[in-house]
């Protein structure tokens, strides 16, 4: 039964098949990514599994939900959408992260705008991980 407004025309009530592809090809290269995050400490692991519960519940709402029945990783991913929470250690690892990654470029470049600019960028970044709620 569609819930489609009554004058939507037929063709724009549900996504086309390219599209449903598309969005669940983006979700399968999230969960690529956040699986090699899981063995490389420094690629994110959450940010890729929120992008393909995004990304499947638009092509593959089924898929969403294996997502985010995980055992292990679909409490991040609920908290996240239930309340934008992030774990606490997962803060002090990401601001902590930040800082290292500043210090090495501080110490790798000549250049104090480009370090100037990242610093604020990084702060920004950390600024809105350490104001969310923690999970």
């Amino acid at each position: 039964m569609s819930v489609d407004p009554p004058d939507t025309p037929p063709e724009l009530s549900r996504p086309g098949r390219a599209a449903v592809l598309a969005w669940r090809t983006l979700g399968i290269v999230c969960v690529g990514l956040a699986t090699a995050g899981v063995f490389l400490p420094l690629l994110p692991t959450t940010i890729f599994l929120i992008a393909a519960v995004w990304a499947f519940a638009k092509g593959s709402p089924e898929w969403a939900e294996k997502v985010r029945a995980h055992p292990r990783l679909g409490p991040y991913i609920r908290d996240w959408e239930a309340r934008r929470a992030i774990p606490r250690r997962a803060k002090v690892l990401a601001v902590g992260m930040m800082a290292a990654s500043w210090m090495l470029l501080l110490f790798a470049t000549h250049s104090l705008l480009l370090a100037g600019g990242v610093g604020a960028l990084l702060i920004a970044v950390a600024s809105y991980v350490v104001t969310r709620p923690s999970a």
